[in-house]
């Protein structure tokens, strides 16, 4: 088998990873089916990305070449459990935490398609720059998670089941840590009634960096050049949980950096 505009898709979920996985690959194969435990989720996507068949009912899947299970970490077992559909067909689930081994002998063919990034409902991702990470349980099903997600992005990798966990942890601090430090500094402006849009040239700017200088080098900050005054200053006016983050987080940039070995 290989994967072509004629492969026959069902998606099993309806949430913020399958709706950018159904926005892209309704170009890229035929997509023939839509699950939700909503029917009303599931049948609101469909007909966003001109699906005709919606369901609930995961013993009515119908036949395909590629199920993809993209539903909240825990319910992955379950559902790969209890769904019908071609037990032989190829079954990939999309979470970054969860071994491949979930499928278990229900689903003899089957491995991992983990796109690296935030999803949300709202805005659907452009597929074509987000990194994919694949894993399959045999040669074949590996070569044919490959063919699948390069049919999305040219940026495909192979990583196992360690390697795609720490990934998930590093996209923990690399996005929803950040995005938090992002939320504290909003409450922090929000107190002296000052706009948090102030930020987002700097956020761009930091960001933007990143394409020509790696994290450690475009480190900038009281803490990278060691301004102890201004880092104590800071701390007399933060009380609580951010003055404790705001003290961690210094911290770790200085003993990075070797350039203070007092502690603060």
């Amino acid at each position: 088998m290989a994967i072509t505009r004629a492969t026959r898709v069902v998606l099993l979920g309806a949430g913020n990873v399958a709706t950018s996985l159904a926005m892209t690959l309704r170009d890229k194969c035929e997509l023939k089916q839509i699950y939700s435990r909503t029917l009303a989720h599931a049948t609101a996507l469909a007909c966003k990305c001109g699906c005709d068949d919606a369901t609930s009912d995961l013993k009515t899947l119908t036949d395909a070449d590629v199920y993809i299970v993209s539903v909240s970490d825990d319910a992955i077992a379950g559902v790969s459990r209890d769904a019908g559909g071609d037990r032989h067909a190829l079954w990939l689930h999309t979470s970054g935490s969860t071994p491949m081994e979930v499928f278990g002998s229900d689903r003899p063919f089957h491995g991992v398609l983990y796109p690296l990034q935030s999803f949300s409902r709202e805005l659907v991702a452009d597929m074509n720059r987000v990194h994919f990470f694949i894993e399959g349980n045999t040669p074949e099903a590996t070569a044919l998670s490959e063919q699948l997600a390069l049919t999305m992005s040219p940026h495909v990798h192979h990583a196992n089941s360690r390697q795609r966990e720490s990934l998930h942890v590093a996209a923990v601090f690399a996005c929803n840590f950040a995005n938090h430090m992002f939320t504290l500094a909003s409450e922090v402006l929000d107190n002296e009634n000052l706009p948090f849009e102030a930020m987002l040239p700097l956020i761009g700017n930091m960001v933007a960096k990143l394409d020509h200088l790696s994290p450690a080098a475009s480190q900038t900050g009281p803490a990278a050049r060691g301004d102890m005054a201004i880092i104590r200053r800071h701390l007399s006016r933060l009380e609580g949980r951010k003055k404790e983050i705001y003290r961690l987080i210094s911290q770790s940039i200085l003993d990075k950096n070797a350039q203070q070995s007092q502690q603060i």
